[in-house]
C-alpha cells in the first residue's frame, strides 16, 4: 500500500507480503491510527501558523508643537528725549530702534524710508524717533557710531543729529566693522562740526549712559532685532500705543499702520 508523497510528507510503514488477514487488519489499523494522528497534527500546526498576530498599528507622531502666537497687542513705548526727524506735533509718531551697523537698518533706510519721509514726513502727518539699539554681534562700531551721532547732536539740533545719522548709514558697510573712528570724524569735518570736540564727547563713558536707556526701553517694549518699530498716535506725555513692525518692511506695510492711525 503505498500514499501520494505530494499529498503526506511522513513515510509509510510497509506491510510484509506473507501475512494472515488477521494481522493484516492489525497492520491496518496501526497505519491508519498512524495517518489520523498525522493529520491531525498537520492540520493543528496549519491552523496556528495561519493565525499571525495582528501587527500593532504604528503608533502616530505626536503633533508637532505650535509656536506661540506672536504677540502684536500695542506696546506702551516712550519717545524719551531722543532725536525727532519732521513736526513735533504730528498726528502719528514712529519710534525706530536701530542699529547703526545693522544692514537691514541700512536697507530700511535706503528704501522705505525714503518714501515715509516723502508721503507722511515732509507733510507733517508723522514725526520718526530714532532710539539705539546696537547689538552685541555688531560690535565694537555699532555703539561708538551711535555715541558719535549723539555727539554730532549735542553741537547742533535735531536736524544735525540727523544729517550724521545719514551720512553713517550711507557710508558704512555694516556688520560689525563698516566704519572705523577716523571715518566718524571725517564725517564730522565735511559736515562742518567742530571734530576736536566730537572726540572729546565721543570719550565720555557718560554718553553710553544714554544708549543703555535706550537698550532697556527697547527690552521693555519686546524689540529684541533691529530694526523694530512702533507706529501709534502722539501724546502729550511721550508714551504712544505703538503697533509693533519688525525689520526692513517695504512701505506698503508702514502705509497701512500709518493711514490706519491717521484716522
Amino acid at each position: 500500500m503505498t500514499q501520494d508523497k505530494k499529498t503526506l510528507t511522513i513515510p509509510l510503514p510497509s506491510i510484509p507480503k506473507r501475512f494472515s488477514m488477521p494481522q493484516v487488519l492489525i497492520v491496518l489499523l496501526i497505519i491508519s491510527s498512524f495517518l489520523i494522528g498525522a493529520l491531525y497534527t498537520k492540520v493543528q500546526y496549519l491552523e496556528k501558523t495561519d493565525k499571525s498576530p495582528t501587527q500593532a498599528a504604528p503608533p502616530q507622531a505626536a503633533a508637532p508643537q505650535q509656536a506661540p502666537p506672536e504677540d502684536t497687542s500695542p506696546k506702551k513705548v516712550s519717545v524719551d528725549d531722543d532725536p525727532i526727524l519732521g513736526d513735533k506735533n504730528a498726528k502719528v509718531t514712529l519710534i525706530e530702534f536701530s542699529d547703526y551697523e545693522c544692514p537691514f537698518c541700512k536697507r530700511f533706510y535706503d528704501d522705505a524710508l525714503t518714501q515715509i519721509k516723502k508721503e507722511y514726513i515732509d507733510t507733517g502727518k508723522v514725526k520718526l524717533v530714532f532710539r539705539d539699539l546696537p547689538l552685541p554681534f555688531h560690535e565694537p562700531m555699532a555703539t561708538t557710531e551711535a555715541v558719535a551721532a549723539n555727539c554730532a547732536w549735542a553741537q547742533g539740533d535735531d536736524t544735525t543729529y540727523f544729517k550724521y545719522h545719514d551720512e553713517i548709514f550711507k557710508r558704512t558697510k555694516s556688520n560689525g566693522n563698516g566704519l572705523t573712528k577716523d571715518d566718524l570724524y571725517k564725517i564730522s569735518d565735511d559736515l562742518g562740526l567742530n571734530t576736536a570736540t566730537l572726540k572729546i564727547c565721543m570719550d565720555d563713558k557718560k554718553q553710553e549712559d544714554e544708549i543703555k536707556k535706550d537698550l532697556a526701553d527697547a527690552n521693555a517694549a519686546g524689540a529684541s532685532g533691529t530694526p523694530t518699530f512702533f507706529i501709534g498716535k502722539s501724546t502729550s506725555d511721550g508714551i504712544i500705543d505703538g503697533t509693533i513692525l519688525v525689520g526692513a518692511q517695504p512701505f506698503s506695510a508702514f502705509k497701512i499702520i500709518i493711514d490706519e492711525q491717521l484716522k
